[in-house]
């Protein structure tokens, strides 16, 4: 076994509490395994309360992994909430080759001055306004999750949407608008993600 063929794809997310940026990096962890990858999903917990920062992880491979810490050098940072720019570094550690992926309605290039010098790959989706035309509140979790997965094509999208689908199928059973308006969250996600420079 190569060092190639079990590469990890490391993933860290930046949200506030109540945004579902941990429900989120959870999904991403049950569809992974689901379509035939290892997986770990984990927070960093601390003294989370409503609107407080907080960090999640997600380390997927194709093979049995044994490293089992804090992700330190990911391949995508996620930011669930644009505003943590000002007082979370998100960029801290971020391979070279890596992306930003941010939940913002302005540019790429726009948020580049908020990075710290980062000069990588930055990603941005409107996820606010995706969620409130889908589900009718701000829940930016899902759209972000779309957005990861196109940009990291971590998982085939097309195996993503239909394991999401039976996902949310099961979870919200009965509650068929819930579906459709997660889904539609995930996959116009998917289809807006800008990817700048």
């Amino acid at each position: 076994m190569t060092d190639k063929i079990n590469r990890a794809v490391e993933i860290r997310w930046h949200g506030r509490g109540g945004q579902g940026a941990k429900t989120a990096c959870l999904m991403l962890a049950d569809v992974a395994f689901a379509s035939g990858k290892y997986v770990q999903g984990f927070p960093e917990y601390g003294p989370e309360r409503q609107g407080a920062p907080i960090t999640a992880y997600n380390r997927i491979t194709d093979a049995p992994c044994k490293v089992h810490s804090n992700i330190y050098t990911p391949d995508y940072v996620v930011v669930v909430d644009e505003t943590l720019l000002k007082s979370v570094d998100v960029a801290k550690g971020i391979k070279k080759e890596g992306s930003l992926i941010i939940n913002s309605r302005k540019s790429p290039e726009a948020l580049r001055p908020l990075l710290n010098g980062y000069k990588g790959k930055i990603c941005t989706v409107d996820a606010e306004r995706i969620s409130i035309e889908t589900l009718g509140k701000n829940f930016p979790n899902m759209p972000m999750l779309g957005a990861v997965v196109k940009v990291s094509k971590v998982i085939d999208q097309d195996r993503f949407i239909s394991d999401m689908r039976e996902s949310f199928e099961h979870k919200f059973a009965g509650k068929e608008s819930v579906i459709v308006g997660n889904m539609k969250a995930v996959v116009k996600a998917m289809e807006e993600v800008e990817v700048g420079e």
